[in-house]
């Protein structure tokens, strides 16, 4: 009688091992995670994104984030392995499909925070490298990056965890023309002041400190870039596009 239990309580036994032992698993790929991440410097790169700050403010952050779903994933596969050993599931079909939509879903979930990231370094970045543009149009850029990122990590997030995405792959396609075909008649301004940009920084007609006259603007010239010019007087700074600069015609004042 004593070996008969003995025997019936080792799949339980086993599986309770099974499950201590992936639970503290677990735990130290966790840890190891989040110091492999803070020694690559990832709390320095995500430092200032939306998402980054939404999980401070939650009191986390997003290298423990990614630390706790390595984490969950470990402790997933353990509970999985245990409750196979246990025996609570008899159906092998039903282990593989968890077996192999387990990955998957850590998989999504690691490349819907990885995107929420990047996309968030994406409009910081170039909110950063436009600041300078004073062009209406160069504002709608950033959230256009920004969501153009969101949506290609859903893409592949839905598309890991078996969800067709042929629709949304048609969509994407679809939005891609739209925002060339629109983008084009929104930014022409934006795209001929940079085109005019590259023409006067080639040929010089004026530099930093001419005194100049660009239509109904007078002053010096303080700055030349791509895309606009800056001059100023005594009591006005005036942001020139440099598309009007050729279509105003330069007048060079002569002391």
């Amino acid at each position: 009688m004593v070996e008969w239990s003995l025997v019936t309580n080792q799949p339980a036994a086993l599986a309770a091992a099974v499950l201590a032992v992936g639970i503290l698993l677990g735990y130290l790929v966790g840890k190891l995670n989040k110091r492999l991440l803070t020694a690559a410097g990832i709390p320095e790169s995500v430092e200032g994104t939306p998402f980054e700050r939404t999980a401070q403010s939650l009191g986390t952050s997003t290298v423990t984030i990614v630390a706790r779903l390595s984490s969950w994933f470990v402790y997933g596969v353990a509970l999985l392995t245990a409750v196979h050993i246990a025996q609570l599931f008899s159906a092998e079909r039903f282990w593989l499909r968890v077996t192999e939509f387990v990955p998957r879903l850590f998989i999504a979930a690691l490349v819907l925070v990885v995107g929420f990231v990047v996309a968030d370094k994406a409009e910081l970045m170039a909110s950063e490298r436009l600041r300078g543009i004073k062009l209406p149009e160069v504002g709608l850029l950033p959230r256009v990056i920004k969501y153009s990122v969101l949506y290609i990590a859903s893409l592949v997030a839905l598309d890991q965890i078996g969800v067709n995405t042929d629709a949304l792959i048609v969509l994407l396609a679809v939005y891609a023309f739209a925002l060339v075909f629109l983008g084009g008649l929104a930014f022409k301004d934006f795209l001929a002041s940079g085109a005019a940009g590259v023409y006067l920084l080639l040929n010089q007609p004026y530099g930093i400190g001419d005194s100049v006259r660009i239509g109904d603007h007078e002053g010096i010239v303080q700055e030349v870039d791509v895309f606009v010019t800056h001059i100023e007087n005594d009591e006005e700074e005036f942001i020139v596009p440099n598309s009007r600069v050729l279509e105003n015609g330069i007048v060079r004042i002569r002391d």
